[in-house]
């Protein structure tokens, strides 16, 4: 079954934005510096998930040893270095133009810090492209929810016509608080295995999703 969508909310990291690599290479670094085990990129996606501090308890890190946010300030100071090492998605660029030129709105709504969101979206020339761009306040990559509730609040549109596009089981959740629809994709922070369990449409990639979707006027049908 079908249904018709206005305002597409996506995420960012993971899901536009492929820094997933780079993600499992700032762990491993810190796990290295720890004298604990590194992940592969299969692994780092079993055990990831929000908040952060909970991935890093199940990658091994000590939280009584070593504080969450002495931990999340040395991984972030290395992520920033790095962070340009990260690339878009095949396709993005083009996913995004032909949706804006549909006149269908679409949205970010992140765990990124957001000047450093804001700081990317615009090195990568995609501004002009959304209505709103939402981050958190701090690096620490808490919960998406209160921030999407209060995106939800400024959109006009009724509810039943906003979808969430994101890659993690915690993207899935904050679109049930939003009273939002939700789509996943599988090439990002988690497992397929682990996004199929929350029962919604889960994707291998972009590519496949837009495959199955239809764009028209002021509509985006999935």
């Amino acid at each position: 079954m079908t249904r018709t969508y206005t305002h597409i909310i996506w995420d960012w990291n993971g899901t536009l934005f492929n820094d997933v690599e780079l993600c499992v290479d700032v762990l491993n670094g810190l796990l290295v510096r720890k004298n604990l085990p590194t992940f592969s990129i299969e692994a780092y996606r079993d055990i990831f998930t929000f908040p952060v501090k909970d991935y890093y308890a199940k990658a091994g890190l000590d939280l009584e040893k070593y504080s969450f946010e002495q931990l999340g300030r040395e991984w972030m100071d290395e992520y920033q270095r790095r962070r340009l090492e990260g690339k878009l998605f095949p396709g993005v660029k083009e996913v995004l133009r032909v949706i804006n030129s549909n006149g269908i709105e679409q949205s970010i709504l992140s765990a990124y810090k957001q000047d450093t969101l804001l700081e990317l979206v615009d090195h990568f020339g995609l501004r002009s492209y959304f209505t709103h761009l939402t981050g958190l306040d701090h690096i620490y990559a808490t919960s998406k929810i209160e921030l999407g509730k209060d995106l939800m609040k400024k959109l006009l549109h009724h509810n039943s016509n906003v979808l969430l596009i994101g890659d993690t089981v915690h993207d899935f959740e904050v679109a049930q608080e939003m009273n939002a629809a939700c789509i996943l994709v599988a090439d990002g922070h988690q497992s397929k295995e682990k996004l199929i369990r929350c029962g919604v449409n889960v994707y291998d990639n972009l590519k496949q999703l837009m495959a199955n979707a239809i764009i028209k006027e002021n509509e985006f049908v999935i």
